[in-house]
């Protein structure tokens, strides 16, 4: 099975660029770009100390304190093109064929790194990933909840922003961060000027917050995706709303458990949003952050909790590439793909 999960053509559309930083690659651009560490965290001593500091958050804050010091070490058009090519190399190992990506622009702007650097070298990763390695990619603008929301306005509304938007350079708008205190109406207006401007939505929500939260970014927000959403099986009639709609979630099972959401994959309701036909996909999230744990990582872990079928997977797979933001002419090769490996599977081991 573990063989078959890898050759399947995997959609990730959770997947924050900037979580992708290795505590290797975090040492190696501060020294190059005289970036100091914090020195009064035994953590950042070197790269495992730092790696072994990442297998005990306590929960969703304590992570991100982390993350927002990693970006640090980030600042010219190189960095960022080698941050996302470092990504787009574990994920053509893994088997994603198509990956549409998140990235934090205020977290970059507040420190004068320019939207621009972010975006030209995020632009000639995905360039060099399509040519080498045959993977399609999108990027989505992410806002940072814990900020206030006429920040989140103020960078939409500017001229590089809207630049990339209007070019396709930047295809969609999504909200991350801390979510328990920070509910997603907060930013109805983000959203109606991002809709305005043609873009797709998404959202993070029910991952430490309620179901109520999904229920918001549906009604408040119009997302068109729920970012994790595992709390959505704690409430029935959205979750049957979810099925009927057929709106995509986004489920990051290892980020889970490092996150403390749950204590195992086992928990996670797999099984409940199959049978009730909610559609999802399967994400790292932030995996240099998470035991290295890329894509393929959390397809086996589910593997391992749940044993599903080939045809179940095969039918998450296809729930991805329904759910994605490329062309239909990317989908449909997508959808033969995944025949031709399942039709493969069934000539091997059900004859």
């Amino acid at each position: 099975m573990y063989e078959y999960l890898q050759k399947l053509p995997k959609c990730e559309h959770h997947i924050h660029l900037e979580g992708a930083l290795t505590p290797e690659l975090l040492f190696s651009m501060a020294q190059k770009n005289h970036i100091d560490l914090p020195e009064d965290d035994p953590a950042f001593l070197s790269p495992e100390s730092l790696t072994a500091r990442y297998r005990d958050f306590s929960c969703l804050d304590d992570f991100l304190g982390y993350y927002y010091i990693g970006m640090n070490s980030l600042l010219d058009v190189a960095d960022f093109e080698a941050l996302a090519w470092d990504y787009f190399q574990h994920a053509a190992q893994d088997g994603v064929a198509h990956a549409e990506c998140f990235f934090d622009p205020q977290a970059h702007v507040s420190r004068g790194v320019g939207y621009d650097v972010v975006l030209s070298g995020f632009k000639a990763a995905q360039k060099r990933a399509q040519a080498e390695l045959g993977i399609s990619s999108e990027l989505i603008c992410c806002f940072l909840r814990h900020l206030p929301p006429p920040e989140a306005l103020e960078t939409l509304r500017s001229s590089p922003v809207q630049t990339s938007m209007k070019s396709g350079d930047v295809i969609g708008i999504g909200l991350d961060s801390s979510e328990k205190d920070f509910p997603p109406q907060l930013f109805q207006q983000v959203y109606d000027e991002a809709r305005a401007l043609g873009l797709r939505c998404t959202a993070h929500a029910g991952e430490e917050g309620p179901a109520e939260y999904i229920a918001t970014a549906l009604d408040d927000l119009r997302v068109q995706r729920i970012d994790h959403g595992v709390r959505l099986a704690e409430d029935p009639k959205l979750m049957q709303r979810i099925a009927n709609d057929q709106t995509l979630l986004t489920i990051c099972p290892i980020s889970n458990v490092y996150l403390k959401c749950v204590t195992s994959v086992a928990e996670l309701p797999i099984r409940t949003f199959l049978d009730a036909g909610v559609q999802f996909s399967i994400n790292s999230d932030d995996p240099a952050y998470f035991g290295d744990n890329y894509i393929l990582a959390n397809y086996r872990a589910v593997q391992d909790a749940f044993s599903l079928t080939p045809r179940e997977w095969a039918g998450i797979c296809r729930a991805g590439i329904k759910g994605s933001w490329c062309d239909e002419t990317r989908k449909k090769e997508l959808m033969q793909r995944v025949q031709s490996v399942l039709d493969e599977w069934v000539a091997r081991h059900d004859a």
